[in-house]
C-alpha cells in the first residue's frame, strides 16, 4: 500500500501513513500515523472534504527532493499539491493541524528535532495564510493520531497519557 519513495494515495478506511510519505484521500475514511519526534501535519479543505496527512521526519530537505514528505519544507507544498488534484481544484481553502514533534531523546544538545520541525512547519504554513487550527506538540511521548478525512477531527492517543481531539 505504501511506496518507498511516493505519496501514499490513501482512500480506505484505517489506511496509516509511514515515516515520509503523504496520505491523500476525500469524501470518506480515516488516515493514521505514529509520531514521535516526527510531526503529523494535517491539511484538509472541508469543502472538498478532502484531507491529506504528511509524516514530516526533518525540518529541510538541503536539496534532496525525495520522498516529498519526509521533510517539512517540501511536505507541504507536496500535500497542497495532492489535495488540489484529489480535489480536481487548483485552489483550496485549508486548515493545518500538527501532531508530534515530541522530544524523545535525551542525548541531543541544542533545540531537539522534534522543536525543529514544528517551528519550520508553523513558518511555512504561517507564509502561506494557512491558519493552524490545532495542535498537539512536544512532550517526551509518542502519540498515535487518526484523522477523520471528512470533517478533518484528529484523534490523539498520547502513550501513558489518554487520548485527545482535536476539533
Amino acid at each position: 500500500m505504501t511506496q518507498a519513495d511516493g505519496p501514499l494515495n490513501a482512500t480506505r478506511p484505517g489506511d496509516s501513513v509511514a515515516i515520509g510519505q503523504i496520505g491523500i484521500a476525500r469524501g470518506t475514511g480515516v488516515l493514521r500515523t505514529f509520531v514521535g519526534s516526527c510531526v503529523g501535519l494535517v491539511l484538509h479543505a472541508p469543502n472538498q472534504r478532502a484531507t491529506g496527512l504528511a509524516h514530516v521526519m526533518l525540518p529541510a530537505s538541503n536539496g534532496r527532493e525525495t520522498p516529498p514528505g519526509k521533510y517539512a519544507d517540501t511536505a507541504v507544498a507536496e500535500t497542497l499539491r495532492l489535495l488540489r488534484e484529489a480535489a480536481g481544484e487548483t485552489a483550496l481553502a485549508c486548515t493545518a493541524k500538527l501532531v508530534g514533534g515530541a522530544t524523545m531523546f535525551e542525548f541531543q544538545s541544542g533545540t531537539p528535532i522534534g522543536e525543529q520541525n514544528v517551528l519550520a512547519l508553523e513558518r511555512i504554513l504561517g507564509d502561506l495564510g494557512i491558519p493552524i487550527t490545532g495542535r498537539l506538540c512536544g512532550g517526551r511521548h509518542g502519540r498515535r493520531l487518526a484523522v477523520d478525512v471528512v470533517t478533518g477531527t484528529v484523534t490523539v492517543e498520547t502513550a501513558g497519557h489518554g487520548t485527545e481531539t482535536l476539533m
